[in-house]
């Protein structure tokens, strides 16, 4: 699980923001949003981080760039010569040329482990890593000569590792890749580094935005039973869907390479999936098909393709809470109201709230009405965002506002929708003069 997340210096956001899922002390809705782990220290995290705030106030950002380091871990460049596809912050004279810095606290295996890293467009300027088990120590540290473009690595003192090894993964983390991903180049072991990136693979699920497609996704784990297709079905019976079965057909198609080259980073392929896709230029496609019964045991079937996207929707995020509740995930969603009735949005938080036990949701919304819901809202589990005067993104708790802005008895949606908490649009009169147009 996530303790926090802070990034500076990446496209909105300019000075250093932080994202944290440590709970504060209160009580409130405590079996629910609070996953305790019980490891050399106690840890209390929250499962659910909802975002708010205005359009271009940075929330996606926020997203974005977890999914940025995910990819920085996972998917290494194979040349010096590529280049990180970001920018900085631009709205300054010297955050331009200024690096960009991601700091991510946490759990895996009840151990707390610290990575920073520090990169521009061209390079890993320098990277770290450490744990606690219980007492902070250092796992490796890494500087880039930038002149000439070579990575120096130094272990921590605990961490052992011969010489050859330390000299093939320095030959292996070129000047543009994570020591991480220069590992899963190298053919060594290492127990404090696999636990890492297995967390980063296994754990940490790219971003999931409005358009995502999740259809193939979600219909291949219930193939190889990932995911439980009954769980799912009983999902879309209470949301009120009336599909009381889901039927599955496979089947092979010819794909032109190149057209599926320039779309394959829009799809949540893995990559062992699309490196087949370009070897055998086939295409292995899944055709659904709800059954919906009214009353009876009669049953009406429908192709996925005519279903509403309301419906196409919350199957594809029925999944992923199939997938949080059963295994310890973590997921973050650009716009989670996308498509959805408010009750339903409602009603799949709930579930994920009530279920799931060790993973954790994180969400940009512009759904104000959740506010109103105090009997299932936490404030450390509210966060907004705010455009400041400079551009820059700004990014606070409710938890943070004192008794003097919001009391156990105020209405946080109130609040919220007259601009007593910030993070709303500054907007102007609607009056548009014609006459000065001409």
């Amino acid at each position: 699980m996530i303790v926090n997340f802070s990034i500076q210096n990446f496209r909105s956001i300019k000075e250093k923001i932080l994202l944290s899922f440590e709970a504060t002390k209160s009580d409130d809705l405590e079996s629910y949003y609070i996953n305790e782990i019980q490891g050399k220290k106690k840890f209390r995290l929250l499962k659910l981080g909802l975002i708010y705030g205005a359009n271009a106030s940075g929330k996606t950002t926020i997203l974005e760039a977890l999914d940025f380091l995910r990819d920085m871990v996972l998917e290494p460049f194979e040349k010096k010569t590529k280049t990180f596809d970001f920018k900085p912050f631009l709205f300054d004279e010297n955050t331009p040329n200024e690096n960009t810095i991601f700091n991510i606290e946490f759990i895996q295996n009840k151990i707390k482990y610290l990575y920073e890293v520090e990169f521009n467009e061209k390079s890993i300027c320098k990277e770290k890593l450490n744990y606690f088990n219980p007492n902070k120590a250092n796992i490796f540290e890494r500087e880039t000569d930038t002149e000439k473009q070579l990575t120096k690595i130094k272990f921590g003192s605990k961490i052992s590792i011969s010489q050859k090894y330390k000299t093939a993964l320095e030959a292996n983390t070129l000047w543009n890749n994570t020591v991480l991903s220069g590992y899963l180049k190298t053919n060594f072991e290492s127990f404090e580094l696999q636990e890492v990136i297995n967390w980063f693979s296994e754990k940490l699920n790219p971003i999931i935005n409005p358009d995502s497609s999740l259809f193939p996704f979600i219909s291949e784990n219930i193939e190889n039973k990932k995911i439980d297709k009954k769980n799912i079905i009983n999902l879309l019976k209470k949301a009120d869907f009336n599909i009381s079965d889901i039927s599955i057909d496979k089947k092979e198609e010819k794909i032109d390479t190149e057209f599926f080259n320039l779309i394959s980073k829009a799809l949540n392929f893995t990559n062992e999936k699309i490196n087949k896709i370009k070897k055998t230029g086939t295409f292995e496609s899944r055709e659904i098909t709800f059954h919906h019964s009214f009353g009876n045991e009669t049953q009406y079937p429908l192709n996925y393709e005519d279903e509403s996207a309301g419906t196409q929707r919350y199957y594809q995020i029925a999944g992923l809470l199939d997938l949080m509740i059963r295994n310890e995930s973590i997921f973050s969603i650009d716009e989670i109201e996308s498509s959805l009735h408010p009750d339903l949005i409602k009603h799949f938080l709930l579930s994920f709230l009530v279920n799931a036990k060790n993973s954790q949701l994180i969400a940009t919304t512009h759904h104000r009405e959740l506010l109103m819901e105090k009997d299932i809202i936490r404030n450390d589990a509210i966060w907004f965002t705010e455009k400041k005067d400079n551009g820059s993104t700004d990014l606070f708790s409710l938890a943070d506002f004192n008794s003097s802005v919001i009391r156990n008895t105020s209405s946080v949606y109130n609040a919220y929708k007259i601009g007593k908490l910030g993070a709303n649009p500054n907007l102007k009169d609607y009056f548009i003069d014609l006459e000065n147009e001409k």
